[in-house]
């Protein structure tokens, strides 16, 4: 892991809690969300109702909380993060997540999770990294929150195809039973955690898996959501 460097990841300035990642400018500068649907976390007329989409054919998840759509400056601090391996960015990265959560919680009255999960990687694609960058995030949030994270709670069982590189059709197609659950989720609360959900097949397909096995809720946590 990359030592933490003292100054904001985005303008340079130093800071005086370097764990925080970014300055308070930056912090407030990122571009914020437009009103979006607290269910499926697309755009949507009132940030408090579950938009048309969802009340024709709900996700399988209950809350989706990101940071941001996926544009510059976070996406490209993402890609530094997982293609790049600058895996110093996670605790800042993370914070992003907690802050947001923090929020919408204020606005929605979210459940707190009693447990985190993480998007699995194929294991050949996580040697080929060295790491899930989705781990990295869930870890500092378990801390914060007290909660328990179960790295090894889920698995996949193929590694198909790269996701950004298909289709919306060609990613179901692609994740159809791709995960297998290794834990007990009955009665638990649970956020699952990624990076980026873009068309949400991925987040999709883990939250029926959860929701079959008796998980009382489940919420989404990312960084970006593509609008």
């Amino acid at each position: 892991m990359l030592p933490m460097q003292a100054g904001c990841w985005l303008c340079q300035t130093p800071l005086k809690l370097p764990r925080q990642g970014l300055c308070s400018y930056c912090l407030r500068a990122l571009p914020p969300l437009p009103p979006c649907c607290p269910r499926c976390g697309l755009a949507a007329a009132n940030p408090l109702l579950a938009c048309r989409r969802c009340l024709r054919r709900p996700p399988p998840w209950q809350h989706l909380v990101a940071v941001s759509a996926y544009g510059a400056p976070l996406s490209q601090l993402i890609a530094r993060h997982k293609f790049s391996r600058v895996t110093a960015l996670s605790v800042m990265l993370a914070r992003l997540i907690l802050l947001s959560w923090l929020a919408a919680r204020r606005q929605r009255g979210l459940q707190r999770p009693d447990l985190l999960l993480t998007v699995p990687l194929h294991h050949r694609r996580a040697w080929r990294r060295g790491f899930n960058q989705a781990d990295l995030l869930a870890r500092p949030l378990a801390r914060w929150l007290g909660c328990a994270w179960r790295p090894d709670g889920l698995t996949r069982r193929a590694a198909g195809h790269i996701q950004h590189q298909l289709s919306a059709s060609a990613r179901k197609r692609n994740l159809r039973n791709a995960f297998r659950l290794e834990i007990t989720v009955r009665d638990r609360h649970i956020a699952l955690i990624d990076d980026v959900v873009t068309t949400g097949s991925t987040v999709a397909e883990i939250s029926r898996l959860l929701m079959q096995a008796g998980a009382a809720s489940v919420q989404i946590w990312c960084l970006c959501r593509t609008l």
